[in-house]
């Protein structure tokens, strides 16, 4: 779902598993999760280290799934899909888009992230600490519609280079996207595709695109209106949420179209009114931000499940938050902060802000590919400048002192990209190499399995 650029799709790359084979471990696998939660001793209330917090976790990634399979059915050919009763009962309201407008908000101080002690389950980039202050900005009364969107399209917008960040332009020359990717282009003009169908274009339901194209309209939008528009950053979007003063599981019916509890699609972006005027503050679809994901002050990775947040902290992943129409559990919470690589498509769209420009945002980056393949080049490249291979020469030093002792086993701790560890598996029976980054292991993984 979530590859690591948009390029690198490759059948060569997978060996699929028949649904056979997937069958048989999914009904050993279910087995064994319902005896455990049939058996397993435990206490309330049930915390981050309760066995029955990795069963919480299990059904929330069901949660994801859910939401996820849905958009990979979607981008499906209409021949390999199916009608269904629950799913085909989309909106079919639809008319002309009502004109945007801007809102004032008032600034403050925004604190985000939640303790260990809250009672609803949250993924561990929620938890830690950060506040915030934020100025007064203006936002837009109503997502950007289709409509809206098409002022853009119609405008040239993706074949200006101007409009585009450099990220966003490699994308459109690999991609030769013309149009949102939803919208299919008829003689008369548009169609639009949901999950199931084809239908006449609903102008007034929110535009889904990703991040790159978001960036670009408001760049137009500015160059247009002479005022500075853009995204909200995480806590802008928060001082918007934030009058709103319910949240799941507590509210009685939910306050926009989410949680499944409204119509199986998106629906017009005037329907739901929240306060002041604003429409969509949660539900409908996701809302991109500017905010590059990072972990608060605090943040601790869960062992159970190391590599959910913490290979997202790379500056390409931007959080997108509130929700969509088929978002439940931890999805659809306040504090729920879920990234996807700028290019990625959810239920995702947008709302502006005329607002101050945004400081360069740092975050930490551990694993960039420019590290990436410094390591590699340190470990597996010719020797330069005379300087023997480090790695190599480390073992070399490690085999003189060996001599008639145990070779069964070694431990190579801090491998990076394991040179090492393949030179001790000269001389030890078995070798285990760990490192703190998935991605250096990645390349050793993948040297192992195909020489």
């Amino acid at each position: 779902v979530d590859e690591m650029s948009w390029d690198d799709l490759n059948d060569d790359n997978y060996d699929w598993p028949t649904p056979a084979q997937v069958k048989e471990h999914r009904d050993k696998t279910r087995a064994i999760i319902e005896r455990f939660i049939r058996e397993c001793d435990f206490s309330l209330p049930i915390d981050w280290n309760s066995p029955l917090w990795i069963i919480l976790m299990g059904i929330e990634h069901e949660r994801i799934h859910l939401e996820t399979s849905s958009i990979l059915i979607r981008e499906l050919p209409l021949k390999m899909v199916k009608q269904h009763s629950v799913w085909g009962s989309i909106c079919r309201e639809s008319g002309d888009a009502p004109a945007n407008e801007l809102i004032p908000v008032e600034g403050g101080m925004v604190e985000l992230g939640k303790s260990k002690s809250n009672p609803i389950y949250g993924w561990d980039l929620e938890y830690g600490y950060s506040a915030q202050e934020v100025k007064s900005f203006n936002a837009s009364k109503f997502l950007v519609s289709n409509q809206e969107f098409l002022g853009f399209v119609e405008a040239g917008g993706y074949e200006t280079e101007s409009f585009w960040t450099a990220e966003g332009w490699s994308w459109i020359e690999f991609s030769q996207a013309k149009h949102p990717t939803y919208w299919l282009k008829r003689e008369d003009g548009f169609g639009f595709r949901t999950m199931l169908e084809e239908i006449e274009m609903p102008w007034d339901w929110p535009v889904e695109i990703n991040y790159l194209e978001a960036k670009a309209f408001c760049n137009w939008k500015s160059a247009e209106t002479g005022r500075h528009l853009r995204m909200p950053t995480e806590a802008e979007w928060h001082r918007l949420r934030d009058p709103v003063d319910t949240d799941q599981p507590y509210w009685d019916s939910a306050p926009g179209n989410i949680n499944l509890e409204d119509e199986m699609s998106p629906c017009p972006v005037d329907r739901h009114q929240f306060y002041d005027g604003f429409y969509d503050v949660i539900g409908n679809v996701w809302q991109w931000t500017e905010t590059p994901v990072d972990g608060f002050d605090g943040y601790e990775t869960h062992p159970t499940y190391d590599d959910f947040s913490a290979p997202t902290f790379d500056g390409k992943h931007n959080l997108f938050k509130g929700g969509c129409w088929i978002s439940t559990g931890n999805y659809a919470i306040k504090d729920a902060r879920y990234a996807f690589r700028r290019h990625f498509f959810q239920y995702s769209g947008f709302r502006y802000v005329e607002a101050e420009p945004l400081p360069v945002i740092e975050t930490s980056v551990y694993e960039t590919d420019q590290m990436v393949s410094r390591y590699i080049d340190f470990h597996y490249g010719e020797s330069e400048l005379g300087v023997q291979n480090f790695p190599v020469a480390c073992i070399v030093e490690v085999a003189k002192i060996l001599t008639g002792k145990s070779t069964q086993r070694a431990l190579d701790i801090g491998c990076g990209t394991a040179r090492s560890s393949f030179e001790l598996a000269k001389i030890f029976d078995h070798v285990d190499g760990v490192d703190f980054s998935a991605r250096l292991i990645e390349a050793p993984t993948n040297l192992r399995k195909t020489g």
